[in-house]
């Protein structure tokens, strides 16, 4: 569950960041700009890390299962 959390607050930031981002590049505000780009690549390094966990968790459980089986 914790992977999902990741995924999901870093999707939203992404999406947060390219609004920020967009909203400045049409107000003609650099710093808006920059602070909506750096947010947006924040929250696609989080959900990229969400994912990561999410894949080595189903790793784990997959090896747990043909462990038991092999019991």
């Amino acid at each position: 569950m914790i992977a999902y959390k990741d995924q999901i607050e870093g999707r939203v930031k992404e999406l947060e960041g390219k609004i920020k981002e967009a909203t400045g590049k049409l107000v003609g505000n650099k710093k808006l700009q920059a602070k909506g780009k750096a947010e947006k690549i924040r929250g696609k390094a989080q959900a990229k890390f969400g994912d990561v966990k999410q894949k080595l968790l189903s790793v784990k459980k997959k090896a747990l299962k043909k462990v038991a089986r092999k019991k």
